[in-house]
This record gives structure tokens, sequence and C-alpha cells, in this order.
């Protein structure tokens, strides 16, 4: 029996390979957006998937995501909290307090409002995979990112936590953290933190390459592979792990400031 998904942020970028890779392997696919376009365009494209247009920081929506899971698949066998927003560039004391906010609502607060949704749907099928979508930036200090690392590093302690709970209901909990992945929202970052610095865009994208041992960005086809394996037969023993994804990062600090 094909295996069910759920992904937040699902129909655009890293969320929507997931979901693409996920489906060619014969999965039935739910993703939850908060982009109405992008929502239309994911399922005129992916005809076989179900959607829910929703703001995962709000928890009402986020249950109107699970009824409408519901209505279409009688059981949930895979979570993927992919949802999340780069947040602000700025050092800490410039941050505007409302920017912190949303990108722990969305980063942080998201992630638990889906996972309690979801934790009895995957008990009651008798077990099943959650994968968060972390980032290296869960893993090193980021600087001028403080919003951004401190959600991830809090994806990071949730997966450890949730592994060691859920584990004796045959939930296993992993995490996912991409370094650069190539595409549009690496390259928004890097003008606005060229922006910030008053560099040239490719000085600061040079920079970002030099921080990854192998000098080069990741896919969103590498990421969905690594969540694919994840939450597969050959993965069945692996839990509470957060793998990196990221060509070796060996700082995100490498600043001469």
């Amino acid at each position: 029996m094909a295996p069910t998904i759920l992904i937040s942020g699902g129909a655009s970028g890293i969320g929507r390979k997931i979901a693409e890779t996920f489906l060619a392997d014969g999965a039935k696919v739910h993703v939850c957006d908060s982009s109405p376009a992008m929502v239309a365009e994911f399922t005129d494209q992916n005809p076989t998937a179900t959607a829910t247009l929703a703001d995962i920081t709000q928890p009402a929506e986020v249950n109107q995501v699970f009824d409408d899971f519901l209505s279409h698949h009688p059981e949930l066998n895979v979570l993927v909290n992919n949802a999340g927003v780069s947040g602000p560039i700025a050092h800490v004391e410039d941050i505007d307090p409302d920017d912190w906010d949303h990108c722990i609502a969305v980063d942080l607060n998201g992630t638990f409002y889906m996972t309690r949704r979801a934790v009895p749907l995957l008990r009651s099928a008798g077990g099943g995979s959650i994968v968060n979508i972390a980032s290296t930036a869960g893993l090193f200090g980021v600087p001028l990112r403080s919003p951004y690392a401190a959600s991830k590093w809090g994806k990071i302690g949730l997966t450890k936590t949730w592994a060691m709970e859920l584990g004796p209901d045959n939930i296993r909990v992993n995490a996912v953290c991409p370094g650069c992945v190539s595409g549009p929202r690496i390259e928004a970052v890097i003008e606005k933190d060229a922006k910030k610095r008053n560099l040239p865009a490719q000085e600061v994208r040079d920079v970002y390459l030099r921080q990854s041992s192998m000098r080069t960005f990741v896919s969103a086809e590498e990421i969905a592979d690594a969540v694919l394996f994840l939450t597969s037969d050959a993965a069945a023993r692996i839990s509470g792990q957060a793998l990196a994804i990221d060509g070796h990062t060996e700082t995100l600090s490498n600043w001469l400031d």
C-alpha cells in the first residue's frame, strides 16, 4: 500500500521538490502552503496530489489542513515539516520584534502545530516518520540571522525530544539540515546580505560558497532524496538525527568583519 505524506510549505521551493519526489515514488501526497498561486500551480501540475491553502502559524488553519487531509486519506504515514521563512538580516539590536515573531511563528511554532495534530494519526497507523527541515544554521552560529538560527536550533531540539518521546510508538523523528540550496530563495538572501554589508552580491555569494568544504551549493533534489531515504524502510532504525546535506559546512561566520 502506498504511503501517505503530508508536507507543509509543499507547493513551492524545497517542499515542492520533496512532494514531487514522493509522488514519483508512488506515494499519496497532500501539501499545505500559504500562497494561493503556488497551491493552484502545484495542483494543476500534479493532479494526483491534494492540497490546502493555509497559514500554519494559525492553529485553526492547521486544524483545517488536517480536516482536508482526512477527507482525502484514511491514514497518515509521514509528516514533513518544511514550511519556513528566512527572517531578517540585521544585527540583534536592529531586529524589529515583529520580524523576530514572524520567523519564529512560521519556522518553529508552525512545526509544533503541525506535529501535535499529526502524532495521533501516525500512532493510529502503527507508526511512521516525521522529518523536520532544519538548516546548517541549526548547527552553527550565524551572524545577522538571530531569529532564523534560533528557529532552526529549536527544530533540532524538537527533533531530539520528539524522537525520545515517540520512539516507543514506532514513530521516527529526524531533521535534514540543508546548506545553501540553489534557487531564488538563497539568491534573495544573498541580495539582502550584500545590501546590508554594502558589497557586490557576487562577493557575498563567494563567501557563502567558501563556507562549504566542497565549495558548492546543494540542490533541492538532494534534499528531497534525503527525506525520501529517511522515511523509507532502509532507514527503519534511524531516529533522532540531524543530517546535514551541505558539502560539509566549515563555518557560517567567516567574514573578515
